[in-house]
C-alpha cells in the first residue's frame, strides 16, 4: 500500500467501495470536544491519497460508499454528508426528526435494485430505512417487542424485492419488514448453538452467516429456509461474507483469517496485521498498513493448468510452449498427446481463460503464447476469444498501476478524472463516441465548470474547443453543474451566447433543449429570454409548445413582443372558448381576435370571426326566446335545429343574414324536414321555387326514411338525365323504361332490363333496343 498512516486500521471509521474502488479513512474521535478535527481521507485501492479534508460537522457514525462512488457520511444526529471520492461537498439530507431527537447509535450503507440505502438503529432502538438515497423515502420499521438495549448484531437482506431487517437478541433473532416484527428460527441449528455475535449478508444478498459466541458459524439462505452450518473452536470473530461457486464464508480475529465452507475443514491464513476485509462479487479484498489483497476461488481452468503433475490438456500445451522456446522435441511429444485426444482447442480454450484471470503480466503472457502456439495446429480457429482477452487484459493491467488503483472500468477512471488514460482505453476498445468518447468529455466539462481559479471567458472557450462537435454530449448537465457551482454567467455563455449549445442539442432531440430553455429561463429577465430565443427558431417553437400547454400569459408577452398579430389573434379566439364562461367576456375576446387580424392584414379571418360574434349573439336571443340551447352550434347546427324544431322564419332569417349558400340551404332543409316528418312542408317547399340542387335528392331523402309513397310524387319532377334513377328508386320499373327509351340511351335501357322482372316490360325494352339497332 502507498499509505502511510499514523494510526491503526481499528481505531478509524473505514469504507471501501466494491469493485475495487477508493478507501475511506476518518479518525475515531477521542475527545469529544467540538474543536476536534480528525481528517477525513480518501484512498485508491493502493494506498494513493485522492483527497482530504479536515472534518469540522458532527461525530460520525458510520461510512460507506454509493454504487456512484459518494461517500456517504452518517452523523450522529442523523443527518446524512455526500461527497465525491475529491472529498468534494455535494448535498446533505436528514434522516427525519426522531432520529434527530434520540441520535444514531449504529448506521448501515447498503445496496438494492433500487439504489443506495441507509438503514438507522436510533438511541430509541427503532429502526429506520430509505432504500435510495437519490429518491429519499423515509420509513420506520416496527418496534422489537420488549427491546430495552441494543441488538448484538443486525444487517439489512433484501428477499423479494423488499428491504427488511434481521436483528440478534440474544439467542433470539427478528425480521422486520415494513409492517410486522416476526420472530425467526433458523433451520438446521442447533439448540445450543448460543448467542448470536456476528452476521453479514454476501455481496449479493442471496447468502447469509450468523456467528455464535459458542462458536457456532450457520450459513444459509437470506431468505432462511436452507442451511449449511458447523462449529468451530474460535468464539469470537469479525466476519464478513462472500459467495463464490463453493460457498463460504470469511472471517478474520487474532491476526488469523479463517475460510470456511460447508465441508468439516477450514482454510486458515496468519496475519501479520490488524485487516480490513471488503466482500466483492467474486472474492474478498483484505487491506492492511502494509498490504492490499484478494482472497478468491482459484477458477477451474487455472486448476486443470497449475495443478501438480496435471495431465489437462491445457497444462500439456503449456508445457509445449515452453519446450518450444528450449527448442526441444518434448513439445512435439507435448503436442501429439493432445492431438491423439482431439483436445488442442480445448486446451487452447483453458490457456485463454486462465490467462484472463490471472494478475500477474508474466504468467498472462506465458498462457496467451501458449494459446497462440497451440491455435496454430487447429484447423478453422476462430481467433476472436483470444484477441478480445489480450484487448481487455492490456486495459486491465493499465488501470491496475499503482497511480490509477484498480479500477475495473473507464467509468470509474472518468470519477478519478483521469481522463486521457479513459479516452485512449475508449479508443482502444472500439467504443462507440456515444457510450464512450462523449460520456467522458461530458463529465470532463461539468469538473471544469467547477474551476474557481480560471475565469467564465476561459472555461467557455476550453469547453468549446475542446468538445467541438462531437455528438451526444448533454449540455443542459452542464449548464445545471455550471449554476449549481454560482457560475450563472459561465452557464449562459457556455449554452447560448457562443450559438452552439442549442444547435448541437438540436440534433439530439429536444429534451436536453428542453432543459436548457427551462434552465435559463430561471436565470434571465423575462426581456433577455425572450431575445436570447429569437435567434433560435427551434428552441423558440419548442417553448411555445410549452406555453401553450402551461403558461397561456407568457405566450401572449411572446407573440406581444414578436407583433405577430396572427398568432395573437388566434391566441384571442382560443381564450374565448377556453377561459371565459360568460358570453359577454366571449365577445369581447372575439373582438380582440378580429382587430389583431385586421392589423395582420387578414380579412377572411376577421370577416370570419366577426360572423362567429354575431351568431353567438343570436344564439343568445334564441336561447332565451325558446329556453334552448342553442350557444356554441355551429350556423349549420343552428339552421338545422330551428327547422326540427318548426321555427322556419328564424332559420331563413339566418339564410339571409349570414348567405348560406341556396344549395347548402335547401340541403339541410329537406333533411331536418324529413328527419322531422313534416312531408307536407317539404312538399310546399319543393313548389316554393325551382330547386337549385333538383329534385333527385328529394326522391333519395323520402326513401331514406322509408316513404315511398313521398318519392314517387318528387320522381316525375326530376331532371331528364336523372329522371331513369329516380324511378328505379321507387320501385316503377315501368316509367323507368319509358324514361329511358324517351331519351333513346342504350345503357339507361341494359340498367332497367338487368332489375327488370316483368315481360312486358323487358320486351318493351327490347324492341326499343331492336329500333335503336336498325337505325
Amino acid at each position: 500500500m502507498g499509505w502511510n498512516l499514523k494510526e491503526d486500521l481499528q481505531d478509524c471509521l473505514v469504507a471501501a467501495a466494491p469493485y475495487g474502488g477508493p478507501i475511506a479513512l476518518l479518525k475515531n474521535r477521542k475527545e469529544k470536544s467540538p474543536s476536534s478535527r480528525p481528517p477525513l481521507e480518501i484512498y485508491t485501492a493502493s494506498g494513493v491519497l485522492l483527497a482530504s479534508i479536515l472534518w469540522k460537522n458532527s461525530p460520525v457514525v458510520h461510512l460507506g460508499w454509493t454504487t456512484s462512488e459518494d461517500l456517504l457520511c452518517v452523523q450522529e444526529d442523523g443527518s446524512v454528508l455526500v461527497y465525491s471520492i475529491f472529498c468534494e461537498f455535494k448535498k446533505c439530507f436528514s434522516m427525519g426528526n426522531e432520529v434527530l431527537q434520540n441520535r444514531v447509535l449504529e448506521a448501515k450503507v447498503f445496496h438494492t435494485e433500487y439504489g443506495t440505502g441507509v438503514a438507522i438503529l436510533t438511541g430509541a432502538h427503532r429502526f429506520t430505512m430509505t432504500t435510495n438515497v437519490a429518491d429519499l423515502k423515509l420509513r420506520r420499521l416496527p418496534e422489537v417487542p420488549g427491546l430495552q438495549k441494543p441488538p448484538s448484531c443486525w444487517t439489512v437482506l433484501c428477499q423479494d424485492r423488499v428491504t427488511i431487517v434481521l436483528l440478534a437478541v440474544g439467542q433470539d433473532l427478528y425480521l422486520l419488514d415494513n409492517t410486522t416484527c416476526s420472530l425467526v428460527t433458523l433451520p438446521g441449528l442447533s439448540p445450543n448453538a448460543g448467542s448470536y455475535l456476528r452476521m453479514a449478508v454476501s455481496f449479493n444478498y442471496r447468502f447469509l452467516a450468523l456467528f455464535t459466541d459458542t462458536g457456532y458459524l450457520w450459513m444459509g439462505r437470506s431468505h432462511l429456509k436452507v442451511s449449511f452450518a458447523f462449529h468451530l473452536e474460535w468464539r469470537y470473530a469479525r466476519c464478513t461474507r462472500s459467495h463464490s461457486k463453493q460457498r463460504a464464508v470469511v472471517l478474520a480475529w487474532d491476526r488469523r483469517l479463517v475460510v470456511a465452507g460447508n465441508g468439516d475443514q477450514c482454510i486458515q491464513y496468519p496475519l501479520d496485521e490488524d485487516t480490513y476485509l471488503v466482500p466483492e462479487l467474486d472474492g474478498v479484498r483484505i487491506f492492511s498498513r502494509s498490504t492490499h489483497e484478494f482472497l478468491h476461488e482459484i477458477p477451474e481452468a487455472s486448476q486443470e493448468i497449475f495443478r501438480i503433475a496435471s495431465m489437462a490438456p491445457g497444462a500439456l500445451l503449456l508445457e509445449a510452449q515452453k519446450e518450444y522456446e528450449k527448442e526441444s522435441q518434448k513439445a512435439d511429444e507435448y503436442l501429439r498427446e493432445i492431438k491423439d485426444q482431439n483436445l488442442l482447442p480445448e486446451a487452447v480454450r483453458q490457456c485463454i481463460e486462465a490467462a484472463s484471470y490471472e494478475q500477474e503480466p508474466e504468467i498472462q503472457k506465458s498462457l496467451l503464447r501458449a494459446a497462440s502456439f497451440g491455435k496454430c495446429f487447429v484447423d478453422k480457429f476462430t481467433p476472436e476469444s483470444f484477441v478480445e482477452t489480450c484487448r481487455d487484459l492490456r486495459v486491465l493491467n493499465a488501470i491496475r498501476d499503482y497511480q490509477i488503483g484498480i479500477p475495473l472500468s473507464f467509468d470509474q477512471l472518468v470519477l478519478r478524472r483521469l481522463y486521457p488514460v479513459a479516452i485512449k482505453i475508449c479508443e482502444y476498445l472500439r467504443l462507440s463516441e456515444f457510450q464512450g468518447i462523449s460520456r467522458i468529455l461530458a463529465h470532463w466539462a461539468c469538473y471544469k465548470v467547477q474551476q474557481k481559479d480560471k475565469s467564465d471567458e476561459e472555461v467557455a472557450q476550453a469547453i468549446n474547443q475542446k468538445l467541438g462537435d462531437t455528438p451526444g454530449i448533454s449540455y443542459s448537465e452542464i449548464a445545471a453543474r455550471a449554476y449549481e457551482c454560482g457560475r450563472t454567467e459561465l452557464a449562459i455563455k457556455e449554452m447560448l451566447t457562443e450559438d452552439k449549445a442549442i444547435s448541437r442539442t438540436q440534433e439530439r432531440g429536444q429534451k436536453d433543449l428542453f432543459g436548457i430553455i427551462l434552465h435559463l429561463k430561471n436565470e434571465l429577465n423575462r426581456g433577455a429570454f425572450f431575445m436570447t430565443l429569437q435567434n433560435q427558431p427551434v428552441a423558440m417553437s419548442l417553448y411555445r409548445q410549452f406555453c401553450k400547454h402551461q403558461e397561456l400569459d407568457t405566450l401572449k408577452d411572446l407573440y406581444n413582443q414578436d407583433d405577430d398579430h396572427q398568432e395573437l389573434g388566434n391566441f384571442h379566439v382560443r381564450s374565448s372558448y377556453v377561459n371565459e364562461k360568460r358570453i359577454e367576456g366571449r365577445v369581447a375576446s372575439l373582438q380582440n381576435a378580429v382587430d389583431e387580424y385586421y392589423k395582420a392584414k387578414n380579412e377572411f379571418a376577421a370577416k370570419a370571426t366577426e360572423d362567429q360574434i354575431k351568431l353567438l349573439r343570436i344564439q343568445r336571443r334564441l336561447q332565451d326566446d325558446f329556453d334552448k340551447p342553442y350557444l356554441d352550434y355551429s350556423l349549420h347546427d343552428t339552421v338545422y335545429n330551428l327547422i326540427l324544431e318548426g321555427n322556419h322564419k328564424r332559420a331563413e332569417q339566418l339564410y339571409r343574414d349570414f348567405k348560406i349558400p341556396d344549395k347548402r340551404f335547401w340541403w339541410l332543409k329537406i333533411n331536418a324536414l324529413a328527419e322531422q316528418g313534416d312531408w307536407e312542408e317539404m312538399e310546399k317547399f319543393s313548389k316554393s321555387k325551382k330547386s337549385p340542387i333538383g329534385y333527385l335528392p328529394f326522391v333519395e331523402i323520402c326513401m331514406k326514411h322509408h316513404n315511398r309513397h313521398e318519392a314517387r310524387k318528387f320522381a316525375p319532377r326530376v331532371a331528364p338525365e336523372q329522371r331513369v334513377k329516380a324511378f328505379l328508386l321507387v320501385g316503377d320499373l315501368n316509367q323507368a323504361a319509358d324514361a329511358a327509351i324517351e331519351r333513346k340511351n342504350e345503357t339507361e335501357m341494359s340498367l332497367v332490363l338487368s332489375k327488370c322482372n316483368d315481360t312486358a316490360v323487358a320486351a318493351k325494352i327490347n324492341h326499343a333496343k331492336a329500333q335503336l339497332g336498325k337505325k
